[in-house]
């Protein structure tokens, strides 16, 4: 190998392959190993290190071996390492895999064919072609009998399990993305500061129907068990969301409100279950027992916004 490829051809050769198994070997996400973990950059540099002191070593030792030798065999050694560096090994290989004869021998493959003085040569199919043929057929045959016989997975089956693969992974996205809430992801937030930030909405834009301490006034009181479009999570995000009874309750806050936002208030609206306000209003709806809820219906002596 050494007498065929030059050691400024050679040492990146080798450097890459080895980078190229580092990275196929360690796993670190999308960014490339040598940057996520500084270890692996310092590993690679010490090969690449090792490799041109490997070069060196060789180069020193040629050096001596050349003092040693004479003049004719020291030019005799030099002519055979300048041809090396002609990359003759490719020229060679590269005449086996067309498989021509040499000019000097073509007279032996000439046709009796002449068309106006035009020859033909009877060369043999050139290897590379003759075995990426055998190559097909036989991927062929395995191909039939994985998929056609064995009934193998086809594209078809492999859109399905990608989009279910998607669905999974947006779905678990979603879990972690607060900013993607909806009504049928929502789930009670009982973080601080998404109370925190529920509150502060809740006193922009809610304290004058419901009170400040969710008591209630032109709109229902918060703190008891009764609810005129649910009492759970969903129920009340749908409600901010999108208003509530037409023509009868407040109006629908999703152009103001970002989904998270509704999400934050709705939790804090829940902390007021179980309080006691200072003048809490009369139970409008029905009693909530939860999402299987079994109602109770109370009598509303007046048309009342509802949240």
């Amino acid at each position: 190998m050494k007498n065929l490829v030059p050691s400024w051809v050679r040492v990146p050769i080798v450097f890459f392959i080895i980078f190229g198994a580092v990275e196929y070997f360690i796993d670190s996400g999308d960014k490339p190993a040598f940057i996520e973990y500084p270890s692996v950059l310092l590993f690679l540099f010490l090969v690449l290190l090792i490799l041109i002191a490997i070069e060196a070593i060789i180069s020193a030792l040629e050096n001596v071996m050349l003092q040693k030798l004479d003049a004719e065999a020291k030019a005799r050694f030099l002519a055979e390492k300048e041809k090396s560096y002609q990359f003759t090994w490719l020229k060679n290989v590269y005449k086996k895999l067309l498989k021509q004869k040499p000019l000097e021998e073509e007279h032996e493959i000439i046709l009796d064919h002449n068309y106006d003085g035009i020859k033909e040569l009877d060369n043999s199919l050139p290897p590379w072609w003759l075995y990426g043929f055998y190559i097909s057929i036989i991927f062929a045959a395995v191909y039939l009998l994985r998929y056609h016989v064995f009934d193998g997975p086809g594209q078809l089956d492999e859109l399905e399990t990608e989009l279910a693969d998607a669905r999974t992974a947006i779905e678990e996205y979603k879990k972690t993305a607060k900013d993607l809430v909806d009504v049928n992801t929502v789930e009670q937030l009982t973080e601080a500061s998404d109370l925190s930030a529920g509150k502060a909405i809740y006193e922009t834009n809610c304290v004058a129907c419901h009170m400040i301490d969710g008591g209630g006034g032109i709109g229902p009181n918060l703190t008891d068990k009764y609810w005129i479009l649910g009492g759970d999570i969903k129920s009340v995000f749908k409600t901010i969301s999108e208003g509530g009874r037409s023509g009868k309750g407040m109006v629908a806050w999703k152009q103001q409100l970002k989904p998270l936002e509704i999400a934050q208030v709705a939790s804090y609206v829940l902390t007021f279950q179980g309080t006691t306000p200072a003048n809490p209003k009369d139970p409008q709806g029905d009693l909530w027992g939860g999402e299987d809820n079994t109602t109770e219906s109370t009598t509303e002596t007046q048309v009342e916004p509802v949240r």
